[in-house]
């Protein structure tokens, strides 16, 4: 793997030296379309971003780039391409049809061993926002419950902290039976499921703001047991930006929009952490469709994921690295199938882009940190509205 493991208060003149390498060849070839120019000239750079869902709040530092113009200033000229399931973001970025992509990295690595060439360039989330959620009645207070229940999940490649999990327990995953479940909680609160996959900063919410039949009052937290796969050894690094490997390695114009782009992104998610509700609207704006309570709780946990960022937001943990590659080698679904079998080889993550947008940024007064970080408190309504 190419491992850039320094810290990145180590390296601000050097991440300076090469922002001006690149500063001087943006200005020799001014800036292209199609997402490998520079960011100088009066044209803006053209770049595509692949998201791995449609607009919400999980996606509120992209949206806030755009939406105060950070992208524009950076000389970019970003579309942002939501996916509703219908497109792998990795594979777009693997086929060519897109610059950048926000992708799990767990199902990517699964891509990447079935030959897809992209790299790792910042671990936005740097923890893992995976809950199964069960009622308080329900006999599940940890993973080594989960024997003979009815284990919800999404599939599509979001299942394998739940296996990973498992296997640490020591469960053959073949003694739960595994209920696929919509993008929402409705198989669990009808009482299909016992114990549902959900997101802190989504399907979590979905029930706390659903309306108790028996009380008339909306469901609190004392009604359920939550799992969190961040506490369990398959927790797994997700949302990550990727970036296509060969052009990294052969592209210099691709390599500084990658700068260029990273630190437009960096200022969005600053945004949102300092602005959680502007952030909410701004998403709802960008066609979220959940509620204004809803679209609020998403945006301050997805910050809760992200800051604060000991070494910089974005910066790849390579401890943490390692241990999703464990999870996912030892990971073994219901019907006997893994989602790796070896290692990945070099190339796979890199600091080199995040550490030279940091420090550019750090050297521009912006708190890429996040030291101070407080989290707002939300009160959800019913519905999310």
């Amino acid at each position: 793997m190419i491992h850039s493991t320094r810290r990145f208060a180590t390296i601000g003149a050097l991440g300076l030296t090469a922002a001006l390498a690149l500063s001087a060849c943006a200005a020799d070839t001014g800036g292209t379309d199609g997402g490998s120019g520079g960011s100088g000239g009066d044209e803006l750079t053209e770049v595509k971003l692949q998201l791995q869902w449609l607009p919400q709040g999980q996606f509120a530092g992209y949206f806030a780039a755009q939406d105060q113009g950070y992208f524009e200033e950076a000389g970019l000229d970003v579309e942002i391409i939501p996916s509703g399931g219908d497109i792998v973001p990795q594979d777009a970025l693997a086929n060519g049809d897109v610059d950048y992509a926000i992708a799990w990295v767990p199902k990517v690595l699964g891509s990447i061993e079935a030959g897809a060439s992209v790299t790792n360039i910042a671990q936005i989330f740097q923890r893992s926002g995976t809950l199964q959620v069960a009622w308080v009645d329900s006999g599940i207070e940890s993973v080594a419950d989960f024997e003979g229940k009815k284990i919800g999940s999404w599939g599509f490649g979001n299942e394998w902290e739940i296996f990973a999990a498992m296997a640490e327990e020591g469960l053959d995953s073949s003694t739960v039976e595994i209920i696929t479940q919509d993008f929402n909680m409705n198989a669990f609160l009808s009482g299909d499921i016992d114990a549902a996959q959900a997101m802190t900063y989504n399907e979590y919410a979905q029930v706390l703001e659903t309306v108790n039949p028996d009380t008339g009052e909306l469901y609190t937290a004392d009604d359920l047991t939550v799992i969190s796969y961040e506490e369990t050894v398959g927790a797994m690094l997700q949302d990550a930006i990727w970036a296509d490997t060969e052009r990294l390695e052969s592209d210099e114009g691709y390599q500084e929009t990658t700068v260029a782009f990273l630190k437009a992104v960096i200022k969005g998610w600053v945004y949102a952490a300092e602005n959680p509700e502007d952030a909410a609207q701004i998403t709802i704006d960008a066609g979220s469709g959940w509620g204004p309570s809803h679209e609020l709780w998403m945006v301050n946990e997805t910050n809760k994921l992200i800051w604060p960022a000991p070494d910089g937001i974005g910066y790849i943990d390579e401890a943490a690295f390692d241990d999703t590659v464990a999870a996912a080698l030892s990971a073994v679904n219901e019907s006997g199938a893994s989602l790796i079998t070896e290692e990945p080889a070099e190339g796979v993550w890199t600091n080199e882009y995040i550490e030279q947008a940091l420090a550019e940024l750090d050297e521009e007064g912006v708190d890429v940190f996040g030291e101070g970080f407080e989290p707002i408190e939300v009160e959800l309504m019913e519905g999310g509205n």
